[in-house]
């Protein structure tokens, strides 16, 4: 009845209505008059002209450009980004790189007409002020990352290194000046100008380039990694420093006008230090929780970004100095600036940045080079900035008493340019320093430079070995039965360890754990991973303090974390891998299996199996592609953990289905040797009894704990047997039969360890 009367409200209501609007419209047409009739009787276009027409007027509004435009350049930044990523660039080679295809270099040259309806002359205005907008934002996110700390404790040597690093590549940039000035620079720009802003482009240093790869080396715990990072730091404040200096210069026409823009810089820097810096300390570590920072809280942080960018753009020195200057004087506590760049960093990074990208390769005009001599300075521009950089750090490092192979490897990281060349160049084209040509060769030496990092450090590994395992397991030695935990979440971590726990011996020096964890490089910065691996790691630390138990933490960042788990477990002496898994959202669909193949795509092992027959297209074992990856290419026993609320470990519930079963036996034997367990063997075929050897080892166990270990003969699993168990440790290919035969007793089954010896 209710829904009767529903249905009859509903369509009193619309009838009504629909003809009151109705009775509205007719009395308004006859409001027209005549000059509007003739003019709407004049328009004899078809409806699906008048439709064309209005669709055409859509595509071009501004605001639909600008949006096809953001889509076009995140689509385009990610998927080369991705590329990059694969065969071991920095991700921000391939944000470069879309820019750079999507303007005159390549789109506007074989496709002009695509390429003007996608970037119309006039629509470039608004792309440039949205990118600044992202490199404001971006900047801002520099300045909190650098920790000022860490320039405090290293002081001393990171500025000599990158002091050096700096003043041979602006030496070089001067004179090589010299040489290029009167072809190339722009009319009306005086020598020093031109040579000066030459000379600070080849010094730049990209900190968040380098800061990326350093982590994604494993590099970021160690001495080195705390020098390189401290040193492109000192290297980028010196850098922007000289750089405001540079454009008072140019923008004040001479050195001498100049010094007041620099006098006030310097006011500007002693009040952001002295004054707002100590206020804002404050505010941050009343605020330093993620309730505490409201959205007033967030606004006045955002003000003062917006306030300081705007004073440096009005002294002369750019707004972007202005931004960096406002990360940097943020509050030092480290909750507050991990909150707050989680705010910002995806919206800059992810929606804004790659806008700068394309709007500098729309700039770059790599057809300008069209002679081979223009060429011959681009190589002279490249061989001048790696020259200067690396040689300047490598020799400052060694003279420092760093090793040679240390060396050899700042001053690869220290000649990674990437994203803060491009800001610089486009600041230089801007106030017009540099002509289109050189600003194409500049482009073309960042990437250059930018690429080298990864090969040259891959090099200096060849000649330089390390040795890996020495470095990841520090002081831990050799063990009888050593443990590897790589997990994923911190509760399912915590459960590994506790179920290793009952493995072995807990005052026993030959027996350890070491539990790792890798966290995508992407999602990491200076500022978060050490707060990130203290929460990543503290379930498991509490747990491991509540069973009286020492274990060894491995944490690293990684671009790929099913490669980067099984070189760790292969070159560490190591008795046995326990991993976790879980179910994807896509197993089982045709989805999945696409996501499955397109992951082969970025394996070179995996598409070479795939290519030879090893394995077949699509993935069709028990467990997703990385697990079984990771199985096959593993040299030490894994364990693989599916858990069920394994919230105690007290009985244990082993099935011995054929002799190739044996093995599980040996790890029978550590669980009853280590802990007070009840043990349950299954042994349908009464294998076990009969085998000699076998059977010795299970009289010892019983011997070792009467009324512990106990044999089950039953060929069938009831429910009730089942849910009386906590853990089931099974062979792999026991697992495997049993789930492609649909065995019912495995939807009552309880955790299980599933063991591939």
């Amino acid at each position: 009845m209710k829904n009767l009367r529903n249905v009859l409200f509903y369509i009193v209501t619309i009838g009504v209505f629909s003809a009151l609007l109705y009775l509205f419209i007719y009395q308004g047409t006859q409001l027209e008059t005549i000059d509007k009739q003739v003019t709407i009787a004049a328009n004899t276009a078809t409806p699906w002209e008048q439709f064309l027409d209005t669709f055409g007027h859509n595509l071009s509004h501004p605001l639909a450009t600008l949006l096809l435009q953001i889509i076009t350049i995140i689509v385009a930044a990610r998927f080369l980004g991705w590329v990059c990523k694969s065969i071991g660039q920095p991700t921000v080679i391939g944000e470069i790189a879309a820019g750079i295809l999507l303007g005159p270099s390549l789109l506007g040259m074989f496709y002009p007409e695509f390429s003007d309806f996608l970037f119309p002359a006039k629509s470039l205005g608004n792309l440039q002020f949205l990118s600044q907008i992202g490199l404001i934002l971006f900047m801002f996110i520099i300045g909190m990352e650098l920790d000022l700390k860490t320039l405090k404790s290293k002081a001393q040597e990171a500025v000599v290194i990158s002091h050096a690093s700096i003043i041979l590549p602006f030496a070089l940039g001067v004179g090589l000046a010299l040489y290029i000035y009167q072809r190339f620079a722009p009319a009306g720009i005086s020598f020093v100008s031109f040579s000066l802003f030459i000379g600070i482009a080849l010094s730049i240093t990209a900190f968040p380039v380098l800061a990326r790869i350093v982590q994604e080396r494993g590099l970021s715990r160690t001495k080195l990694g705390t020098m390189v990072i401290t040193c492109a730091a000192t290297d980028d404040i010196t850098a922007w420093c000289i750089l405001a200096a540079v454009i008072a210069i140019v923008k004040a026409g001479s050195f001498v006008s100049s010094i007041y823009t620099i006098i006030l810089a310097g006011a500007y820097v002693m009040i952001m230090l002295k004054v707002l810096k100590p206020i804002l300390k404050r505010i941050g570590d009343h605020y330093s929780y993620r309730e505490g920072l409201t959205k007033p809280v967030v606004a006045l942080f955002f003000v003062i970004l917006l306030v300081s960018s705007y004073c440096t753009e009005a002294i002369g020195i750019h707004a972007l100095f202005g931004a960096f200057m406002a990360g940097v004087v943020m509050p030092a506590n480290q909750k507050f600036r991990n909150i707050f760049i989680e705010k910002v960093e995806d919206v800059s990074m992810v929606l804004l940045l790659p806008l700068f990208f394309v709007f500098t390769g729309l700039r770059t005009q790599i057809g300008l080079l069209n002679d081979p001599y223009l060429w011959q300075v681009t190589g002279l521009i490249i061989l001048a900035a790696v020259t200067g950089k690396f040689a300047g750090s490598a020799i400052a490092a060694r003279f420092v008493k760093q090793s040679w192979r240390d060396s050899l490897i700042i001053g690869s990281l220290m000649n990674t340019r990437g994203l803060m060349e491009l800001v610089v160049l486009n600041i230089g084209y801007d106030i017009g320093v540099l002509s289109p040509e050189i600003f194409a060769m500049m482009v073309i030496m960042a990437l250059a430079t930018t690429c080298m990092t990864g090969p040259a450090l891959d090099l200096i590994d060849k000649f330089y070995p390390r040795k890996k395992w020495e470095e990841l397991r520090g002081e831990t030695e050799p063990s009888r039965f050593s443990v590897l935990i790589a997990f994923a979440s911190p509760q399912g971590g915590r459960k590994m360890l506790r179920l290793s726990n009952n493995m072995i011996h807990k005052h026993s020096d030959q027996q350890h754990i070491t539990a790792l964890h890798l966290s995508p490089s992407s999602y990491l910065n200076q500022v978060n991973t050490e707060e990130y691996q203290f929460e990543t790691f503290r379930p498991i630390t509490e747990e491991a303090q509540a069973l009286d138990l020492s274990f060894t933490s491995l944490f690293r960042p990684s671009h790929n974390i099913e490669h980067d788990i099984i070189e760790t477990a292969n070159n560490g002496e190591y008795d046995m891998l326990m991993i976790g898994i879980g179910r994807s959202v896509f197993e089982g669909t045709f989805l999945g299996k696409i996501l499955g193949f397109t992951s082969k795509i970025t394996s070179r092992e995996r598409l070479f199996d795939t290519i030879t027959g090893k394995e077949k297209l699509f993935h069709a074992d028990v467990f997703d592609e990385r697990t079984t990856h990771i199985i096959k290419s593993v040299k030490v026993p894994v364990g693989i953990l599916i858990e069920k609320n394994l919230n105690k470990i007290e009985n244990i519930f082993i099935p011995i289905f054929s002799q190739k079963d044996e093995f599980l036996l040996e790890y029978t034997q550590k669980l009853v040797e280590a802990g007070e367990l009840n043990v349950t063997i299954m042994d349908p075929s009464e294998m076990v009894v009969q085998h000699a050897e076998v059977h010795e080892t299970l009289t010892a166990m019983q011997e070792m704990a009467p009324e512990k270990v106990g044999l089950h003969f039953e060929k069938a699993l009831d429910k009730a047997f089942l849910q009386q168990q906590d853990l089931m440790l099974i062979s792999l290919d026991s697992w495997q039969k049993a789930v492609r035969s649909h065995s019912i007793w495995l939807s009552h089954s309880p955790s299980v360890l599933i063991i591939r010896g």
